[in-house]
């Protein structure tokens, strides 16, 4: 078998997703080359100061979560890969959440500094829950306006010190499974990726134990390059501590054993939570020491992949919402404030602060459009999406592509909120009834993630050629 053919076997496993119509898309930027590909690196430190709020958990007025102390430094990682006349920045920040805004401003001061495409810019976070939020979540957690500030010029430096930083680099890209790193924290009965074909439908709850190592090896005594993409709530903590969660002590491990930075992509984490079940929010080791071991095994079997085309595709893609249940959501309380004060209401004073500022919503809105990129790394893609996927949808991106490796990054550019199964819609789930009232959002139709999983793959076909 040639190595491709090899890479296939390890990392697809086959289908199609339903089919929904393709927005016209821009034009694909860059593409194959004959040169080198080069990456670099750039880390700036962005580390809280104490005494803002951080999010991740409901806290009503005057019961805030401040920050008291850091359990570990957080980080702005920046990864810039260039091939041709092509660059592309990956930032991959601690952080709950950040805004289109927010991810609007870092891309133009970038592409004003650096020559870097602004649409060629993704900033994902990490979305541990002990850290501030940059995007609105109503009584989640407040928006630090000075600290966002000074975050988004970090950002910008880290990317800065990454385009200086590059060096001809080879890619090895090796896979390997967590396993009783996570678990699907909507049912006891989930299926795994190891069991995830062609017939595998929505209909069941999955897992995705797999941990993706990319691996860039440079010469010139240049520091070799680790990012890794596994899919898991970083949610061990509800202390006053700030800090990057269980990909901290990921790193940690990480660097002890192969003296390497390891650098996150969160993946599709919608139903999943850390560790083994046995703590309902995981604990620190029981996820990390699971992951650092898979990425050990992985980069032992990784492997050499093509790197000859670099090029990616930036559209946003236009999600279905279901206004008729925001119109029952505003009737509702508008009948009786005070049967909206507990469940899926959250509590009295979350529901009339999500009342007052939904009364006046236009309504004539039907789809809500949301960053949704593509990209392509010789025979490695990467779907760069702003949702907290339920686990089926990235598993079916990753079975349907056209790639022998895709890696399906959420939390990127902006935050949606969970796009979950038509079951979650049925059984009045959090992530499907609650979630859309923290945003500030209608709640979406039960097919929306459908439509981005389905709209995804078009795209890579279509960048693929």
């Amino acid at each position: 078998m040639t190595n491709q053919t090899i890479t296939r076997r390890c990392f697809l496993t086959g289908a199609a997703v339903g089919a929904t119509a393709l927005l016209s898309a821009r034009p694909v930027t860059g593409g194959p080359t004959t040169v080198g590909l080069e990456a670099g690196e750039g880390v700036v430190d962005t580390t809280p100061p104490l005494g803002i709020e951080m999010a991740g958990f409901h806290r009503p007025a005057g019961q805030e979560r401040l920050i008291a102390g850091i359990r570990r430094p957080t980080a702005a990682r920046a990864l810039v890969l260039r091939l041709g006349e092509t660059q592309v920045a990956i930032v991959s920040l601690d952080a709950i959440a950040v805004s289109t805004e927010m991810t609007d401003r870092v891309q133009q001061q970038i592409a004003a500094r650096l020559g870097i495409p602004a649409t060629h810019v993704r900033l994902c976070v990490t979305h541990t829950h002990s850290m501030p939020t940059f995007r609105l979540l109503r009584q989640w957690g407040a928006l630090p306006v000075e600290y966002l500030a000074t975050v988004e010029q970090k950002i910008v430096e880290a990317v800065v010190r990454a385009q200086a930083d590059l060096a001809p680099a080879t890619l090895h890209v090796g896979t390997s499974r967590a396993v009783g790193a996570s678990n699907n924290r909507t049912t006891a009965n989930w299926k795994t990726d190891e069991h995830f074909g062609p017939e595998s439908t929505d209909a069941d709850r999955w897992l995705d134990t797999a941990v993706h190592v990319l691996h860039f090896e440079r010469g010139s005594g240049k520091q070799s390059l680790l990012w890794y993409h596994f899919s898991a709530h970083p949610v061990c903590y509800q202390d006053d501590q700030a800090g990057p969660d269980w990909p901290g002590r990921v790193a940690e491990l990480v660097r002890e054993r192969h003296q390497l930075a390891a650098s996150f992509l969160q993946g599709h984490c919608g139903d999943v939570n850390a560790g083994d079940a046995a703590h309902w929010i995981g604990t620190e080791d029981n996820t990390a020491v699971p992951v650092a071991a898979a990425i050990t095994r992985a980069l032992d079997t990784a492997q050499t992949v093509r790197t000859d085309t670099l090029r990616i595709e930036m559209q946003p893609v236009a999600l279905p919402l279901d206004i008729a249940l925001f119109r029952q959501w505003l009737a509702a309380y508008a009948a009786d404030p005070s049967a909206c004060s507990t469940g899926v209401w959250v509590d009295a004073g979350f529901a009339q602060a999500w009342y007052r500022d939904s009364v006046s919503r236009d309504l004539s809105r039907t789809t809500l459009a949301t960053p949704l990129s593509v990209m392509q790394l010789g025979e490695v893609a990467l779907v760069f999406h702003s949702a907290e996927l339920y686990s089926y949808y990235g598993l079916a991106i990753r079975r349907d592509s056209p790639l022998p490796l895709t890696l399906v990054v959420g939390y990127a550019d902006d935050i949606v909120g969970y796009l979950p199964d038509p079951t979650a819609f049925t059984a009045q789930e959090y992530a499907a009834i609650t979630v859309p009232k923290i945003l500030d959002l209608p709640p979406f139709e039960p097919t929306a993630a459908r439509v981005l999983a389905a709209t995804a793959t078009q795209r890579l076909r279509h960048l693929v050629g």
